[in-house]
């Protein structure tokens, strides 16, 4: 072997080494990060945030030849962060409103953002469904609600959160929310009429993350 070779092969080998190191380098911080943010995450234990549907406003809600539901509400639904050392930042959320599991309205966005330590946000969003087709069985129960005055809903969020700890945010988190509504709508409760019936619930939501 020439010594011309003998240096290419050293040169070659030296940027081997370089690059192992580099990446090991890498990869340590990497590894050291996510050990901090693992390690804060665990030592502060973040809290689920803390939802309430405050009312809900009825504007319409009929029930049609076919089992065609047409609704529109208005909701307020809050939401406080407990935590003391750790944010949230609300990426995506989408609320609909539901009866026995079914959905009976569309999808509505409400704002996102950032939410600061013991900080409450507020929406106030509007949900419609227009001749939604409802199960068979699900119309005759809403009936047999109806005739009883009192029809149960629920308020669903889905969605997606990051925590924040400090300069460090975490990944995203699925974000689900049940908030039960009993509304005294039919024969025998406060028939829906213009302009509207508002109910005062102040009900606390399940939250699962």
């Amino acid at each position: 072997m020439s010594q011309k070779d003998c240096g290419e092969d050293s040169g070659s080998g030296g940027r081997k080494k370089l690059l192992r190191r580099v990446v090991t380098i890498v990869l340590s911080f990497i590894g050291f990060v996510t050990f901090i943010i693992v390690l804060l995450f665990l030592i502060l234990r973040p809290t689920k945030p803390h939802f309430t549907l405050q009312d809900a406003t009825v504007f319409v809600f009929n029930l049609t030849a076919g089992n065609l539901l047409t609704s529109t509400f208005q909701i307020t639904l809050s939401s406080r962060n407990p935590n003391s050392h750790v944010g949230i930042y609300y990426d995506r959320l989408d609320v609909v409103a539901t009866y026995h599991s079914q959905q009976i309205t569309v999808p509505t966005q409400l704002s996102t953002g950032y939410q600061g330590h013991k900080d409450t946000t507020v929406w106030s969003p509007f949900l419609h469904g227009s001749a939604l087709p409802v199960a068979p069985y699900l119309a005759v129960s809403l009936i047999q609600e109806e005739d009883s005055s009192t029809v149960q809903l629920n308020v669903r969020v889905d969605g997606r959160i990051r925590w924040k700890v400090g300069t460090l945010i975490t990944g995203k988190y699925h974000l689900y929310v049940n908030c039960p509504a009993y509304l005294t709508i039919g024969k025998k409760g406060n028939a829906v009429a213009p302009p509207a019936v508002k109910y005062q619930l102040l009900m606390d939501c399940d939250v699962d993350i």
